[in-house]
């Protein structure tokens, strides 16, 4: 998608896109982030829309966006109502636990493959799916499933495999 495409889409759809945004949650600043959200992720992905899907494709993508926004801050609502009290602090022998689990993922994560570590990163860090992997690595789904699968087994082969979710958990209530 060249520039003068790109411009055209924005100037065409942006207005429209975020007051459907705004409706959907009465916050005109989350409505414009979300609307701006859905053009970048067409820029990056070099998403080109067939001539008279481009409307569905950005209200799609919009709505989507919208949506993961929406229980990311139910999310963080409900956290928050948990008294202070109640929440568990992290003892001296779980944030050792964690760095020794982090030292041990890095080291694995050095040793892996790289086409295997591409993907695995892709997929778990940035949060990209598999076709859309695929897309950006110029492969198949079925290539990336294949390399996802390695990756995993190399994870559960170096002992860390079933640590994931706790190491992702760890993460996000350790600085």
């Amino acid at each position: 998608m060249d520039k003068n495409l790109f411009k055209s889409l924005f100037d065409r759809h942006f207005d429209p896109l975020r007051r459907f945004l705004y409706y959907r949650c009465a916050d005109p600043d989350l409505a414009t982030d979300i609307a701006q959200d859905t053009f970048m992720r067409i820029w990056e992905k070099q998403l080109a829309p067939l001539p008279g899907s481009e409307k569905a494709l950005l209200y799609k993508i919009a709505n989507d966006l919208l949506i993961s926004s929406l229980r990311k801050k139910k999310t963080a609502l409900e956290f928050a109502k948990i008294p202070q009290d109640d929440r568990d602090e992290a003892t001296p022998e779980q944030e050792m636990a964690y760095q020794e689990l982090k030292q041990k993922y890095e080291k694995a994560l050095d040793e892996m493959p790289e086409n295997q570590r591409v993907v695995f990163l892709m997929n778990r860090m940035d949060g990209e799916n598999y076709s859309e992997i695929a897309q950006r690595l110029s492969l198949s789904v079925k290539a990336i499933e294949k390399r996802m699968s390695k990756a995993l087994a190399f994870l559960r082969q170096k002992g860390i495999g079933l640590w994931l979710p706790l190491l992702a958990l760890l993460r996000a209530l350790l600085p």
